[in-house]
């Protein structure tokens, strides 16, 4: 019993450590102009984010492809619009929000 309690707080230690501050997501997402094109529930000129983590969901390259789009930028995934590069984010930055965005961009 006693292993079984270590166990599940470890567990729940992992996940609280992996939870997304959406706050500060959001923040980034203000600060490098990505609320410009996208909202968190609805289409803009790119997809919502919601609809973003619907398309990745369980998709474990999720992270690797969306972070490669917003530093690189991109084509043709959510029509003819571009999304431009965004190769100033911080790779920890970058990981923050698209993690966020693949949560379901949870509100703040």
């Amino acid at each position: 019993m006693k292993q079984f309690v270590i166990a599940a707080l470890m567990l729940g230690a992992a996940a609280s450590a992996h939870a997304v501050d959406a706050a500060k997501a959001q923040e980034i997402a203000n600060k490098n102009a990505c609320m410009g094109c996208h909202q968190v529930d609805k289409k803009l000129v790119g997809p919502s984010y919601k609809e973003v983590a619907t398309k990745y969901k369980g998709d474990k390259n999720a992270l690797a492809t969306l972070s490669k789009k917003v530093k690189g930028g991109g084509s043709g995934v959510w029509g003819p619009v571009p999304m431009p590069a965004n190769a100033a984010i911080s790779d920890a930055d970058l990981k923050t929000v698209v993690e966020w965005v693949l949560a379901g961009a949870p509100a703040k």
